[in-house]
């Protein structure tokens, strides 16, 4: 800390070291594991969000260059009579 009128200081609040029990997310074979509060609003609120998206990005309007530049020679060839205009079949 080159620029710094406070000493560099270790947070110290208490041992974060989780030991290993053996289990999987800490539930012995046997047992039943009983959700937490913030799962069910989190899956569903992160499933109906990419659910969304999907939706959402099936119906953007195309607007590749490709896309306006056969329109734009399509319109330019209807208009000096090279090619049909097929609205008046």
């Amino acid at each position: 800390r080159l620029f710094s009128s406070s000493p560099a200081r270790a947070s110290s609040h208490g041992p974060s070291y989780d030991p290993p029990t053996g289990w999987l997310f800490g539930v012995k074979p046997g047992e039943k594991y009983q959700s937490e509060g913030w799962e069910a609003p989190f899956f569903y609120g992160f499933c109906g969000s990419i659910a969304v998206f999907l939706v959402a990005y099936a119906y953007k309007p195309d607007t590749s260059i490709q896309t306006w530049a056969l329109e734009e020679a399509r319109r330019r060839l209807e208009v000096e009579g090279i090619l049909e205009d097929p609205e008046k079949k």
